[in-house]
């Protein structure tokens, strides 16, 4: 207490100084509508520079809410394409209605599970992708991975809570894929050079292939949903040995930066696999 009366002491003339320059600035303030005006004007844009960079900061810190957010919404429009459904045939006339969504679930083929990708590689001959989410949370192995450009790759092990991904860019993974806008169904494969291209092989000099095409998944595997993108043609090379095309394609997923993923199961898979497994047998 004593040093603060001396501080005042000290410093009286000063402090009354600025006491008297704080009064004179309020009165001029408050009755002078120019300096008002321009009072208000200053500490209005001092204040939203403020808010300004306090909301960059907040928003900043809220990016991973919301890119799960994100990732939730993607995932249940994902699970609404009428690609993802799959009814037995009959011979009843097809009618376009509406029908309950519990009838709808019993035909669904694919269901789209979010996952965050923690872990990847681009740079080995055989490259890996761990993601945050395991066989707790409905992880298999030999599942899909797609992201929201293009495919990833599938599952080949998983722990309760993580599992791992064999990339597109692996020397062991191949994919049937076909031309969007053709019938010719070939290979893409890696050949663990430039991890921006893979290649779709062995397709007939038939098919026109223009660049910029687009490769999809085949709607003949098990694994991949019909219609997923692989990537866009970047190259035709006519191989003269097998009468066929080698297609450069650029991957419509971009490896360096995948940060989110979609695991995707096919519900259907086991009632195949049992059947193809009973005509093996017999």
């Amino acid at each position: 207490m004593r040093n603060i009366f001396l501080f005042i002491a000290r410093f009286s003339n000063l402090l009354f100084f600025l006491l008297l320059q704080v009064l004179a600035l309020s009165m001029l303030f408050r009755y002078n509508k120019f300096h008002q005006a321009a009072y208000m004007n200053a500490a209005n844009e001092v204040t939203g520079k403020f808010f300004l960079r306090y909301n960059n900061i907040e928003t900043y810190f809220s990016l991973r809410k919301e890119n799960d957010q994100l990732r939730t919404q993607n995932a249940d429009l994902l699970n609404k394409l009428a690609t993802n459904f799959s009814a037995p045939d009959s011979n009843m006339q097809v009618v376009q209605d509406t029908f309950r969504l519990q009838e709808q679930e019993q035909y669904r083929k694919f269901l789209f599970l979010p996952a965050r990708v923690i872990g990847n590689a681009v740079n080995e001959q055989n490259n890996f992708i761990t993601l945050h989410r395991g066989s707790n949370q409905g992880v298999a192995i030999n599942m899909a991975v797609v992201g929201a450009s293009g495919i990833i790759g599938k599952v080949v092990d998983v722990s309760p809570n993580m599992s791992v991904v064999m990339s597109l860019l692996h020397r062991k993974n191949s994919v049937v894929a076909l031309l969007k806008k053709g019938s010719g169904f070939g290979e893409v494969v890696w050949d663990g050079k430039d991890p921006r291209y893979v290649s779709l092989n062995n397709i007939p000099r038939t098919v026109k292939v223009a660049k910029g095409d687009t490769v999809i998944t085949s709607p003949y595997s098990d694994i991949f949903p019909p219609g997923q993108i692989v990537g866009f043609v970047e190259e035709v090379v006519d191989d003269k040995a097998t009468s066929s095309y080698n297609i450069k394609v650029k991957t419509g997923t971009d490896f360096f930066s995948v940060q989110h993923a979609f695991v995707v199961k096919n519900l259907q898979k086991a009632e195949m696999d049992s059947l193809l497994n009973r005509i093996k047998r017999d």
